[in-house]
């Protein structure tokens, strides 16, 4: 895997660990801006909303510059983001903060995951894609709890300064370890962008990716008040616990990488499979300690890491350029804002263990968001047919099992 891949997934954990950071000081933060928790809540709705809708509209921006040069446009402005949100004096200045660092990331992970794909050979883009995503799965495994304990040592500025630092770094890793790049072929108008959304096909496919994402975000959302008040952990248990779901999502990260390019559709099916099943099992054993962290682990594993089979399917359907990849992480986005909505609403109205029924619904919907793909692939068959240079193929191999085009000769 070239070392420049590496280098991208240190730039997502960056971009993650500012994310999350809010969740991890909510009083701090409401003290120090003399807010409530809840105005300190909503600038975590106010970062995925920016994300998923400005996201997109930077992109195109920068369709015209190189993946490097993009991403050497995007490290300032993440890092103005950053630096205004620790020397904010206000919650409005505050919101400004985040809305610059949500649209930044959002376009930074387009172009990173789109740098990626150009970098590596279609047979292992799905791997690459895993390694650069292992940047969000470190990022809430070790991220979110070092930002945290920092500002709870040193105050919630403190937080924002060492995100404004880690920015710097991944930034000057990013100038000296990724070589340059050209844009790939057929990108950099707007218009030759917009034709793969033309497909339907890819609409249905993006939709997948918010279900599965949806499914996992409405359970976990609410881990730990579900742990605490329902498993019966105390408090002081719950990060553990978190740390060893955060490790989960590593190993399942990893484990789709590897399947990802040459199973695509199957590794989709059995993980939303067995997601709805832990799902339900969370809901059913949630007041059985081994049960309930059982199925949490499960979670983990078949959650948020069918990310590299996700992406690999849209490039596939659409293509590897910045645009799409963008627009793809903020249909994943939206899944991150349905997922705790449908999961918020549901607990209020039936309590605790209903983000967990709510999860398994959502993931069965993307099940069926799977059928036209499964029907085209039962209906095809292996009826073989010969290539220009005499190999012989079947439609399914051309299809879900062959590799993304490649974006530039050689």
């Amino acid at each position: 895997m070239p070392r420049a891949v590496h280098v991208l997934a240190f730039g997502i954990f960056a971009m993650v660990t500012s994310e999350f950071v809010v969740a991890g000081l909510m009083p701090q933060m409401a003290a120090g801006l003399g807010v409530t928790v809840p105005q300190i809540g909503y600038l975590i709705t106010v970062f995925a909303l920016s994300m998923a809708l400005g996201g997109p509209l930077l992109s195109v921006a920068l369709l015209r510059l190189p993946p490097k040069t993009a991403l050497m446009v995007l490290f300032p402005l993440f890092l103005a983001g950053n630096v205004l949100a620790a020397t904010a004096s206000g919650y409005p200045a505050m919101v400004v903060a985040r809305i610059i660092t949500g649209v930044a990331s959002q376009a930074f992970f387009g172009v990173a995951i789109s740098l990626g794909s150009q970098l590596t050979r279609p047979e292992v883009r799905g791997r690459a894609v895993a390694v650069i995503l292992n940047g969000l799965m470190l990022g809430t495994l070790l991220g979110l709890p070092l930002a945290t304990l920092t500002g709870e040592r040193y105050g919630w500025r403190a937080a924002f300064w060492a995100i404004s630092a880690l920015t710097a770094a991944a930034a000057l890793c990013t100038l000296i370890g990724v070589g340059r790049t050209d844009r790939p072929e057929g990108s950099g108008t707007f218009r030759a962008e917009l034709t793969a959304f033309r497909a339907p096909r890819l609409w249905l496919t993006l939709l997948t990716s918010t279900m599965v994402i949806g499914a996992t975000f409405s359970a976990f959302s609410y881990l730990n008040p579900i742990l605490t008040q329902v498993t019966g952990f105390s408090p002081g248990t719950v990060p553990l616990l978190l740390l060893t779901y955060g490790a989960a999502t590593v190993i399942g990260n990893t484990v789709v990488g590897r399947l990802a390019d040459r199973h695509t559709l199957p590794v989709l099916l059995t993980g939303l499979s067995l997601n709805a099943l832990f799902l339900a099992g969370f809901a059913l054993l949630a007041r059985f300690d081994v049960g309930a962290v059982l199925c949490m682990l499960g979670i983990g594993l078949v959650g948020v890491t069918m990310n590299p089979a996700l992406v690999t399917r849209v490039q596939r359907v659409g293509n590897a350029r910045p645009l799409v990849n963008t627009v793809h992480s903020s249909f994943i986005t939206f899944g991150v804002v349905l997922g705790s909505a449908l999961g918020g609403l549901g607990l209020d109205r039936f309590g605790l263990r209903a983000p967990l029924w709510l999860g398994a619904a959502l993931a069965v919907t993307g099940l069926l968001t799977l059928v036209p793909d499964l029907l085209r692939r039962t209906g095809r068959g292996a009826c073989p047919r010969t290539t220009s240079n005499g190999t012989a193929t079947t439609p399914l191999a051309n299809s879900e099992h062959r590799a993304p085009t490649p974006l530039h000769p050689g």
